[in-house]
């Protein structure tokens, strides 16, 4: 209707005017016109655009499902946070692991003997034990567990909640089973009682006072400084043997050369 109204207000002023019509040629004026006529359909094809962001919908709710689904993470980690405000639990620090000042009930002998067990039954060489580790552990030990078995022992340990072994949660089984902390039917006193490293023959049948026991045997002297110093001289006997049977082959082959 503006086109209209506007097309016959030109044709007025063009009849009023006295000048050549060749001058004021209604082309480009008119062309104005549809011009405005063709704004507003771009308008209109501008206004469906808008629904075409109706798909990003599904998007997220595919988000919120997946939000969903890390509930029971995110829970857990919730639980523990409580659990370390109640002082139910140690917070986990974010420092170098050092077996041997961490776990100071045990000797450098034990403590060799369990990560060589660690290492040969972690066959996937990422320092965990997971699952199905376990399982072969646990069957080679001669004590097979059920699934769920497999997945409460490590949940006993399982501190960071992975569901798998790390080499230190590793040494809290045998700490604990030292201090006859675990069950006797339980599947970790199991792995503890069959495995070859003697912990403690105390701890292992469930002594309380293997921790005070220890405290009195370090407090006789530093037993630690002993076995660096007794893997020191051991070294150095060997390395003089390997010297003495290079020397008397050296010998033994100038002998026969002569």
């Amino acid at each position: 209707m503006a086109s209209e109204e506007l097309a016959r207000k030109l044709q007025s002023r063009l009849a009023a005017t006295q000048e050549a019509t060749q001058e004021a040629e209604p082309g480009p004026e008119p062309e104005r016109s549809p011009v405005r006529a063709t704004q507003s359909p771009v308008r209109a094809t501008q206004s469906p655009v808008r629904p075409k962001q109706s798909p990003v919908r599904p998007t997220q709710q595919e988000a919120e499902a997946a939000c969903g689904d890390s509930s029971v993470e995110l829970s857990a980690k919730l639980s523990r946070r409580q659990d370390i405000n109640e002082g139910n639990a140690a917070p986990r620090l974010s420092r170098v692991f050092n077996p041997y000042t961490e776990f100071k009930e045990f000797s450098r002998k034990q403590i060799k003997d369990m990560e060589m067990m660690f290492k040969r039954y972690d066959t996937g060489r990422d320092g965990f034990i997971d699952l199905m580790e376990l399982k072969l552990m646990m069957e080679k030990l001669g004590a097979p567990q059920t699934h769920l078995g497999l997945k409460n022992m490590i949940k006993e340990v399982d501190e960071d909640f992975d569901s798998k072994l790390s080499f230190r949660e590793f040494l809290l089984i045998f700490r604990r089973a030292a201090a006859g902390e675990l069950q006797e039917e339980s599947g970790l006193m199991a792995l503890a009682r069959l495995s070859e490293i003697n912990v403690s023959t105390e701890g292992v049948m469930g002594a309380k006072d293997f921790f005070e026991a220890k405290m009195q045997a370090l407090s006789v002297g530093s037993k630690f400084e002993a076995e660096i110093r007794e893997e020191k001289e051991e070294r150095k006997r060997q390395e003089e043997d390997k010297k003495q049977r290079q020397a008397a082959f050296k010998q033994l082959q100038s002998a026969f050369c002569s």
